[in-house]
Protein backbone atom coordinates (compact mmCIF):
# COMPACT_ATOMS: atom_id res chain seq x y z
CA UNK A 1 0.00 0.00 0.00
CA UNK A 2 1.03 3.62 -0.45
CA UNK A 3 1.84 6.03 2.36
CA UNK A 4 -1.60 7.55 1.81
CA UNK A 5 -3.10 4.47 3.42
CA UNK A 6 -1.01 4.68 6.58
CA UNK A 7 -2.16 6.49 9.71
CA UNK A 8 0.48 8.95 10.93
CA UNK A 9 -1.17 11.00 13.71
CA UNK A 10 -0.13 10.55 17.33
CA UNK A 11 -3.37 12.06 18.72
CA UNK A 12 -7.05 12.49 17.92
CA UNK A 13 -7.83 15.97 19.24
CA UNK A 14 -10.70 16.99 16.97
CA UNK A 15 -12.29 16.63 13.56
CA UNK A 16 -11.30 20.13 12.42
CA UNK A 17 -7.68 19.01 11.86
CA UNK A 18 -8.52 15.85 9.91
CA UNK A 19 -8.69 15.53 6.15
CA UNK A 20 -11.64 13.87 4.43
CA UNK A 21 -9.32 10.97 3.59
CA UNK A 22 -8.35 10.50 7.24
CA UNK A 23 -12.00 10.53 8.28
CA UNK A 24 -12.84 7.90 5.69
CA UNK A 25 -9.85 5.84 6.86
CA UNK A 26 -11.27 5.87 10.41
CA UNK A 27 -14.75 4.92 9.20
CA UNK A 28 -13.47 2.14 6.94
CA UNK A 29 -11.31 0.75 9.74
CA UNK A 30 -14.33 0.73 12.07
CA UNK A 31 -16.14 -1.51 9.59
CA UNK A 32 -13.53 -4.18 10.17
CA UNK A 33 -14.26 -4.17 13.92
CA UNK A 34 -18.07 -4.40 13.77
CA UNK A 35 -18.11 -8.17 13.53
CA UNK A 36 -16.16 -8.56 16.78
CA UNK A 37 -19.39 -7.80 18.66
CA UNK A 38 -21.03 -10.74 16.90
CA UNK A 39 -18.46 -13.30 18.01
CA UNK A 40 -19.10 -15.77 20.85
CA UNK A 41 -15.92 -14.39 22.47
CA UNK A 42 -15.95 -10.66 21.78
CA UNK A 43 -12.22 -10.10 21.87
CA UNK A 44 -9.22 -9.79 19.56
CA UNK A 45 -5.53 -9.67 20.59
CA UNK A 46 -4.77 -6.52 18.56
CA UNK A 47 -3.60 -4.35 21.50
CA UNK A 48 -2.46 -7.04 23.91
CA UNK A 49 0.23 -5.67 26.20
CA UNK A 50 -0.72 -2.05 25.51
CA UNK A 51 -1.97 0.29 28.24
CA UNK A 52 -4.73 2.89 27.94
CA UNK A 53 -5.55 5.39 30.69
CA UNK A 54 -9.10 6.77 30.80
CA UNK A 55 -9.00 10.18 32.47
CA UNK A 56 -12.53 11.57 32.88
CA UNK A 57 -13.06 14.91 34.62
CA UNK A 58 -16.70 15.08 33.54
CA UNK A 59 -19.42 12.56 34.21
CA UNK A 60 -20.05 10.23 31.32
CA UNK A 61 -21.94 7.00 30.79
CA UNK A 62 -21.96 6.23 27.07
CA UNK A 63 -18.55 7.64 26.12
CA UNK A 64 -16.62 6.18 29.03
CA UNK A 65 -18.30 2.78 28.86
CA UNK A 66 -17.80 2.68 25.10
CA UNK A 67 -14.08 3.42 25.36
CA UNK A 68 -13.61 0.89 28.15
CA UNK A 69 -15.43 -1.78 26.16
CA UNK A 70 -13.44 -0.93 23.02
CA UNK A 71 -10.20 -1.29 24.99
CA UNK A 72 -11.26 -4.63 26.46
CA UNK A 73 -12.28 -5.99 23.05
CA UNK A 74 -8.85 -5.08 21.71
CA UNK A 75 -7.22 -6.82 24.74
CA UNK A 76 -5.60 -3.61 26.00
CA UNK A 77 -4.96 -3.02 29.70
CA UNK A 78 -7.11 -0.16 30.99
CA UNK A 79 -6.60 2.15 33.95
CA UNK A 80 -9.55 4.34 34.89
CA UNK A 81 -9.43 7.69 36.72
CA UNK A 82 -12.12 10.26 37.47
CA UNK A 83 -11.58 13.90 38.41
CA UNK A 84 -13.23 13.49 41.80
CA UNK A 85 -10.94 10.62 42.79
CA UNK A 86 -7.71 12.01 41.37
CA UNK A 87 -5.04 14.10 43.10
CA UNK A 88 -6.51 17.13 41.34
CA UNK A 89 -9.18 17.20 44.01
CA UNK A 90 -6.33 17.70 46.51
CA UNK A 91 -4.85 20.65 44.64
CA UNK A 92 -2.45 18.96 42.22
CA UNK A 93 -2.18 20.66 38.83
CA UNK A 94 -3.45 18.99 35.68
CA UNK A 95 0.04 18.88 34.19
CA UNK A 96 1.50 17.26 37.32
CA UNK A 97 -1.29 14.69 37.35
CA UNK A 98 -0.66 13.93 33.69
CA UNK A 99 3.09 13.64 34.22
CA UNK A 100 2.55 11.19 37.06
CA UNK A 101 0.32 9.13 34.81
CA UNK A 102 2.90 9.33 32.03
CA UNK A 103 5.45 7.87 34.44
CA UNK A 104 3.35 4.71 34.37
CA UNK A 105 4.22 4.40 30.65
CA UNK A 106 0.74 4.34 29.12
CA UNK A 107 0.47 4.11 25.34
CA UNK A 108 -2.69 6.19 25.07
CA UNK A 109 -4.63 8.57 27.31
CA UNK A 110 -8.35 9.14 26.73
CA UNK A 111 -9.38 12.43 28.32
CA UNK A 112 -12.70 14.18 28.87
CA UNK A 113 -12.58 17.65 30.44
CA UNK A 114 -14.97 20.52 31.06
CA UNK A 115 -12.52 23.09 29.70
CA UNK A 116 -11.78 23.38 25.97
CA UNK A 117 -8.20 22.83 24.88
CA UNK A 118 -7.10 20.49 27.67
CA UNK A 119 -6.45 17.53 25.33
CA UNK A 120 -4.39 19.82 23.08
CA UNK A 121 -2.34 20.98 26.08
CA UNK A 122 -1.61 17.42 27.17
CA UNK A 123 -0.70 16.36 23.64
CA UNK A 124 2.13 18.90 23.68
CA UNK A 125 3.43 17.83 27.08
CA UNK A 126 3.11 14.05 26.99
CA UNK A 127 4.65 11.33 24.86
CA UNK A 128 1.49 9.22 25.11
CA UNK A 129 -1.10 9.46 22.37
CA UNK A 130 -4.06 11.63 23.43
CA UNK A 131 -7.69 10.98 22.49
CA UNK A 132 -10.19 13.78 23.06
CA UNK A 133 -13.34 12.30 24.60
CA UNK A 134 -14.96 15.76 24.80
CA UNK A 135 -13.50 19.11 25.87
CA UNK A 136 -15.88 21.79 27.04
CA UNK A 137 -18.06 23.11 24.22
CA UNK A 138 -15.19 22.65 21.74
CA UNK A 139 -15.22 19.18 20.15
CA UNK A 140 -16.22 15.55 20.64
CA UNK A 141 -14.52 13.82 17.71
CA UNK A 142 -15.41 10.19 18.39
CA UNK A 143 -19.11 11.10 18.71
CA UNK A 144 -19.03 12.73 15.27
CA UNK A 145 -17.24 9.69 13.85
CA UNK A 146 -19.80 7.26 15.25
CA UNK A 147 -22.62 9.49 14.00
CA UNK A 148 -21.13 9.52 10.49
CA UNK A 149 -20.54 5.77 10.68
CA UNK A 150 -24.19 5.24 11.60
CA UNK A 151 -25.41 7.52 8.80
CA UNK A 152 -23.27 5.76 6.22
CA UNK A 153 -24.43 2.31 7.34
CA UNK A 154 -28.10 3.32 7.03
CA UNK A 155 -27.88 5.58 3.99
CA UNK A 156 -24.94 4.06 2.14
CA UNK A 157 -23.26 7.45 1.78
CA UNK A 158 -22.82 10.87 3.35
CA UNK A 159 -22.10 13.03 0.32
CA UNK A 160 -25.21 14.82 -0.91
CA UNK A 161 -27.36 14.07 2.14
CA UNK A 162 -29.26 16.81 3.93
CA UNK A 163 -28.52 16.54 7.64
CA UNK A 164 -30.51 18.70 10.04
CA UNK A 165 -29.21 19.23 13.58
CA UNK A 166 -31.73 20.69 16.04
CA UNK A 167 -31.41 21.94 19.59
CA UNK A 168 -28.90 23.59 21.87
CA UNK A 169 -26.36 24.51 19.20
CA UNK A 170 -24.57 27.09 21.36
CA UNK A 171 -23.41 24.66 24.05
CA UNK A 172 -22.85 21.54 21.96
CA UNK A 173 -19.37 20.16 21.27
CA UNK A 174 -21.09 17.37 19.33
CA UNK A 175 -22.50 19.78 16.76
CA UNK A 176 -19.12 21.39 16.12
CA UNK A 177 -17.43 18.07 15.43
CA UNK A 178 -20.35 16.94 13.30
CA UNK A 179 -20.34 20.12 11.22
CA UNK A 180 -16.61 19.75 10.52
CA UNK A 181 -17.00 16.09 9.56
CA UNK A 182 -20.22 16.19 7.55
CA UNK A 183 -19.28 19.22 5.48
CA UNK A 184 -15.86 17.71 4.71
CA UNK A 185 -17.61 14.60 3.39
CA UNK A 186 -20.04 16.60 1.24
CA UNK A 187 -23.24 16.65 3.26
CA UNK A 188 -25.57 19.67 3.34
CA UNK A 189 -25.95 20.64 7.00
CA UNK A 190 -28.70 22.78 8.56
CA UNK A 191 -28.66 23.78 12.22
CA UNK A 192 -31.84 24.88 13.96
CA UNK A 193 -32.93 26.03 17.39
CA UNK A 194 -34.00 29.09 19.37
CA UNK A 195 -32.06 32.27 18.67
CA UNK A 196 -30.88 32.24 22.29
CA UNK A 197 -29.16 28.88 21.63
CA UNK A 198 -27.61 29.77 18.29
CA UNK A 199 -23.99 31.00 18.30
CA UNK A 200 -23.17 34.08 16.29
CA UNK A 201 -21.70 33.56 12.82
CA UNK A 202 -22.18 29.79 12.87
CA UNK A 203 -23.12 30.07 9.19
CA UNK A 204 -19.43 30.75 8.55
CA UNK A 205 -18.84 27.07 9.29
CA UNK A 206 -20.64 26.30 6.02
CA UNK A 207 -24.09 25.47 7.37
CA UNK A 208 -27.58 26.82 6.83
CA UNK A 209 -29.34 28.28 9.87
CA UNK A 210 -33.06 27.93 10.65
CA UNK A 211 -35.16 29.13 13.56
CA UNK A 212 -38.24 26.98 12.96
CA UNK A 213 -38.74 23.25 12.43
CA UNK A 214 -40.71 23.51 9.20
CA UNK A 215 -37.75 25.10 7.44
CA UNK A 216 -35.18 22.88 9.11
CA UNK A 217 -36.92 19.55 8.53
CA UNK A 218 -37.96 20.07 4.90
CA UNK A 219 -36.42 17.31 2.77
CA UNK A 220 -34.06 16.19 5.56
CA UNK A 221 -32.43 12.76 5.13
CA UNK A 222 -31.08 12.75 8.68
CA UNK A 223 -32.53 14.48 11.75
CA UNK A 224 -30.16 14.78 14.69
CA UNK A 225 -31.60 16.08 17.95
CA UNK A 226 -29.38 17.63 20.62
CA UNK A 227 -29.88 17.64 24.36
CA UNK A 228 -30.73 20.95 26.02
CA UNK A 229 -27.67 21.34 28.25
CA UNK A 230 -29.21 23.11 31.20
CA UNK A 231 -26.08 22.55 33.29
CA UNK A 232 -24.06 24.77 30.92
CA UNK A 233 -26.56 27.63 30.80
CA UNK A 234 -25.68 30.82 32.65
CA UNK A 235 -29.12 32.31 32.14
CA UNK A 236 -32.65 31.28 31.32
CA UNK A 237 -32.82 30.77 27.57
CA UNK A 238 -36.48 29.77 27.36
CA UNK A 239 -39.51 30.10 29.67
CA UNK A 240 -40.01 26.36 30.30
CA UNK A 241 -39.13 22.93 28.98
CA UNK A 242 -42.77 22.56 27.90
CA UNK A 243 -42.54 25.65 25.71
CA UNK A 244 -39.27 24.41 24.25
CA UNK A 245 -40.89 21.07 23.37
CA UNK A 246 -43.91 22.86 21.87
CA UNK A 247 -41.61 24.79 19.53
CA UNK A 248 -38.63 22.51 18.89
CA UNK A 249 -39.47 19.03 20.21
CA UNK A 250 -39.47 16.29 17.60
CA UNK A 251 -42.83 14.52 17.41
CA UNK A 252 -44.17 11.97 14.89
CA UNK A 253 -46.21 14.71 13.20
CA UNK A 254 -43.21 16.99 12.82
CA UNK A 255 -41.03 14.15 11.58
CA UNK A 256 -43.39 13.88 8.61
CA UNK A 257 -41.88 17.16 7.36
CA UNK A 258 -38.64 15.29 6.64
CA UNK A 259 -38.20 12.69 3.92
CA UNK A 260 -40.17 9.48 4.31
CA UNK A 261 -36.99 7.49 4.89
CA UNK A 262 -35.29 10.03 7.16
CA UNK A 263 -33.49 8.57 10.16
CA UNK A 264 -33.53 10.09 13.66
CA UNK A 265 -30.40 10.41 15.80
CA UNK A 266 -29.50 11.68 19.26
CA UNK A 267 -26.05 11.65 20.93
CA UNK A 268 -27.61 11.15 24.36
CA UNK A 269 -28.51 11.43 27.07
CA UNK A 270 -32.05 12.22 25.93
CA UNK A 271 -34.49 14.49 27.67
CA UNK A 272 -37.72 12.80 26.64
CA UNK A 273 -40.54 15.29 26.35
CA UNK A 274 -38.06 18.17 25.98
CA UNK A 275 -36.21 17.73 22.69
CA UNK A 276 -37.75 14.47 21.53
CA UNK A 277 -40.91 12.48 22.16
CA UNK A 278 -40.77 8.85 23.24
CA UNK A 279 -42.80 7.90 20.17
CA UNK A 280 -39.98 9.16 17.94
CA UNK A 281 -37.09 8.04 20.15
CA UNK A 282 -38.42 4.49 20.25
CA UNK A 283 -39.90 4.53 16.75
CA UNK A 284 -38.89 2.59 13.63
CA UNK A 285 -36.94 5.52 12.18
CA UNK A 286 -34.80 5.96 15.28
CA UNK A 287 -31.19 4.75 15.02
CA UNK A 288 -30.21 5.98 18.47
CA UNK A 289 -29.30 2.55 19.83
CA UNK A 290 -27.36 1.83 16.65
CA UNK A 291 -25.26 4.91 17.44
CA UNK A 292 -24.39 3.42 20.83
CA UNK A 293 -23.46 0.05 19.34
CA UNK A 294 -21.44 1.63 16.52
CA UNK A 295 -19.55 3.76 19.02
CA UNK A 296 -17.61 0.73 20.23
CA UNK A 297 -16.39 -0.22 16.74
CA UNK A 298 -15.47 3.39 15.97
CA UNK A 299 -13.49 3.76 19.18
CA UNK A 300 -11.76 0.45 18.52
CA UNK A 301 -10.70 1.89 15.17
CA UNK A 302 -9.39 5.08 16.81
CA UNK A 303 -7.40 3.12 19.40
CA UNK A 304 -6.01 0.79 16.74
CA UNK A 305 -4.92 3.54 14.35
CA UNK A 306 -3.36 5.75 17.01
CA UNK A 307 -1.49 2.78 18.40
CA UNK A 308 -0.31 1.92 14.89
CA UNK A 309 1.26 5.37 14.55
CA UNK A 310 3.33 4.64 17.64
CA UNK A 311 4.73 1.61 15.82
CA UNK A 312 5.82 3.67 12.82
CA UNK A 313 2.58 3.43 10.87
CA UNK A 314 0.38 0.46 10.11
CA UNK A 315 -1.43 -0.19 6.89
CA UNK A 316 -5.19 0.03 7.21
CA UNK A 317 -6.90 -3.30 6.87
CA UNK A 318 -9.41 -3.62 3.99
Amino acid sequence: MSDEMVWRRKDLLGIADLSAQEILMLLDTAESFVEVAERPIKKVPTLRGRTVINLFFENSTRTRSSFELAEKRLSADSLNFSGSSSALSKGESLIDTARNLEAMSPDLVVIRHQHPGVPHLLSKRLESGIINAGDGAHEHPTQALLDAFTIRRHKGRIEGLKVTIIGDIEHSRVVRSNIHLLTKLGAEVTVAGPRTMMPEAIDKMGVAVAYDLATALHDADVVMMLRVQLERHQKTLFPSTKEYFDLFGLTPRRLQMAKDDAIVMHPGPMNRGVEISSAVADGQRSVILDQVANGVAVRMAVLYLLMSSRSGGTEVRP
